[in-house]
């Protein structure tokens, strides 16, 4: 599989007492998206929630797909009692040296 790679994270706006509120809102992950040619279309993941991808047509149809399949695992993991993990990836482009 050939991978072309783009990135989305999404922006956060609220102020950090809101942030701190809503610790695992969709604005804390980062979101890969890719294009795949196997697939004749994009792939997006969220690193930090294993097994949580999603396809699309285009790079917009395949993070609303991501954004629905992130719902499906937060509630998956809340009835089932597991542990939900704090935003942590972050690509190397954002860590400091």
């Amino acid at each position: 599989m050939q991978v072309a790679g783009l990135q989305a994270d999404a922006i956060n706006r609220e102020s950090p007492k809101e942030r701190k509120r809503e610790s695992h809102d969709m604005k804390d992950y980062h979101i890969n998206i890719f294009y795949s040619e196997e697939d004749d279309g994009y792939i997006a993941d969220i690193p930090d929630l294993r097994a949580c991808s999603a396809f699309g047509k285009t790079p917009e149809e395949a993070l609303a797909e991501v954004q629905t399949a992130k719902d499906a695992w937060m509630e998956a993991a809340r009835a089932k009692s597991k542990p939900i993990p704090r935003p942590k990836y972050r690509p190397a482009i954002y860590k400091v040296a």
